[in-house]
């Protein structure tokens, strides 16, 4: 389906907008490479200087297919992106829309011309409704937005595009001013509200508030965008609630250009959201209305309570914390836990029943779980990620290093037949073996030489292999979890012996949202951890 945009003549008519999925370059290229209906990529909001954003929770589900979030526009800053963004290959039929912000008029002059020179267009994020001093703040006056886009315009020679928010009385006045400042297009709209939701008495989201998404917004999208193309012939880019091919056809009717999908992208893996956007685009093609069986509207993001009664400490920056009940999670899955006024993150479960995990001291909210008290509680969701599922007859080789010992530790339990490999610095950061020899045969390897093998882990591993004849090598599966260095080396010694079809590995990237939709867990080859592992396939 090919679309003409601002000299381009895409490839596709479709967008994914600002802030969902695409934002890292290497899911960027993944989707140029690979998603041919996606026409126009849009980048995450980038401002002048890094920003860490919010903390974790940073999106609550209040309904199947409707979200709130507050990332925060967290983002390395326009020198560093620009650099990143320097590196990708934008294929002739595609266009490169970055979303940039700033707290004032001089800062969005800067953030353009800074990344003017790797974009094809500029997106103005006028309309983010949840931080504080920035987008909707901005969007609400048409006279500030008249004189955003102007200035913008001024120092760059690419398409601009501001981005309206909904959040106004009279989003034609917002339009007009901006097509008065020179804006060459617009997008509308962003996220609704700011909203909030709840569990179990405490607000959710970190930053309490936050930019209301998914099918529920629908109908705000539609209206925004014909009382836009009323006052207004420019190419309009229209998302917000977009889910089927009859969402989109109502788009175009409404005077869309170019079509976003965001939220229902939400728990799809890499292969799945290629598939839905095939089917969307064949959808319209041939007058169906197929592609939202392809969504997934069984995501559960509530919390359920856990209380602790042990928290045992390993070492002086490890500990195992112990709840008082089962969780179901399956080897491979992943959950998050809450704590309510500090923040989640994502853990393996050590064990499922009892619920345990391995803690180590390396944030804020790790630091808050090292001292927690028994008969605190606590918050899960999940689970989250892909099961393992290792071949018939196949020997399991769990490689750990760190708290990943955790991730391997039920992989072994659950499908037998294995040998787990256990790295540590010194023999005091080392636990949990007694129960992994009742479950597996156990290779430890400590740096300094205090406990098994004096050396890397992966060295150990390699004599293993070297002892064996290449018909039990080819029966082998390898799960490897623990920091990147380890795991790298890892797949570097198995890869001597074995081919990568064999080899599973999952490195501690960060993770957010655990549903695939921030980005933040992007692996160097596109891959979303939280989707489409935690254990990821050798490529």
């Amino acid at each position: 389906m090919n679309t003409d945009f601002f000299g381009k003549t895409l490839s596709g008519p479709f967008t994914i907008p600002s802030g969902i999925v695409t934002t890292a370059t290497p899911i960027i290229q993944h989707i140029f490479d690979h998603m041919p209906e996606v026409g126009v990529v849009t980048t995450k909001s980038i401002g002048l200087q890094p920003r860490l954003g919010n903390r974790e929770p940073v999106l609550s589900q209040y309904g199947p297919g409707c979200f709130v979030n507050a990332v925060g526009l967290t983002n390395p800053g326009a020198v560093k992106s620009a650099e990143l963004m320097a590196a990708l290959k934008v294929p002739a039929d595609r266009f490169l829309l970055t979303s940039i912000f700033g707290g004032s008029i001089e800062e969005f002059v800067e953030v353009a011309k800074i990344l003017a020179p790797v974009s094809d267009g500029l997106e103005l994020n006028l309309s983010c409704p949840h931080a504080s001093g920035y987008g909707m703040a901005m969007g609400q006056d048409p006279e500030l937005v008249r004189q955003i886009t102007a200035a913008v315009k001024a120092v760059v020679d690419i398409p601009v595009i501001p981005k309206l928010t909904p959040n106004t009385p009279n989003i034609a006045e917002i339009a007009a001013a901006a097509i008065a400042g020179g804006a060459d297009g617009l997008c509308a709209i962003n996220t609704v509200g700011p909203g909030y939701t709840s569990a179990h008495g405490h607000a959710v989201l970190s930053n309490g508030n936050g930019g209301i998404s998914g099918k529920g917004i629908l109908p705000i999208g539609l209206k925004c965008v014909r009382e836009i193309a009323a006052v207004t012939d420019v190419p309009i880019i229209g998302c917000g609630g977009v889910s089927s091919a009859d969402d989109v056809r109502a788009y175009f009717d409404a005077g869309a250009a170019i079509v976003g999908v965001g939220s229902a992208l939400i728990g799809l893996t890499t292969e799945e959201t290629a598939a839905y956007f095939r089917t969307l685009a064949s959808d319209l093609e041939h007058a169906r209305n197929r592609a939202e069986s392809h969504i997934r509207y069984d995501i559960d993001m509530h919390f359920e309570p856990v209380t602790l009664v042990e928290n045992r400490r390993v070492c002086e920056d490890i500990t195992i914390l112990k709840f008082d009940r089962k969780v179901n999670v399956q080897a491979g899955e992943f959950i998050f836990l809450w704590l309510p006024g500090v923040g989640e993150k994502p853990f393996s479960a050590l064990t499922d029943d009892p619920f345990s995990l391995v803690v180590i001291d390396v944030g804020t909210f790790t630091h808050a779980l090292m001292d927690l008290a028994p008969g605190t509680t606590a918050y899960v969701r999940g689970p989250h990620g892909i099961p393992v599922d290792p071949p018939e007859n196949a020997k399991i080789m769990a490689v750990a290093g760190g708290t990943g010992l955790a991730a391997v530790y039920q992989v072994a339990r659950d499908f037998g037949n294995a040998e787990v490999f256990a790295g540590a610095r010194t023999a005091e950061r080392l636990y949990f073996l007694d129960e992994c020899r009742q479950i597996a045969d156990v290779h430890v390897a400590t740096d300094d030489g205090s406990a098994g093998y004096h050396g890397v882990v992966t060295e150990l591993l390699r004599e293993r292999l070297r002892a064996m004849d290449p018909a039990e090598r080819e029966q082998l599966v390898f799960y490897n979890c623990g920091p990147q260095p380890m795991v790298h080396a890892a797949v570097a010694v198995q890869r001597e012996f074995c081919r990568d079809e064999q080899i599973f590995s999952s490195i501690d990237y960060l993770t957010k949202c655990g549903v695939g939709i921030c980005g933040a867990c992007a692996s160097p080859d596109g891959r979303r951890l939280c989707v489409d592992g935690p254990f990821l396939a050798t490529v």
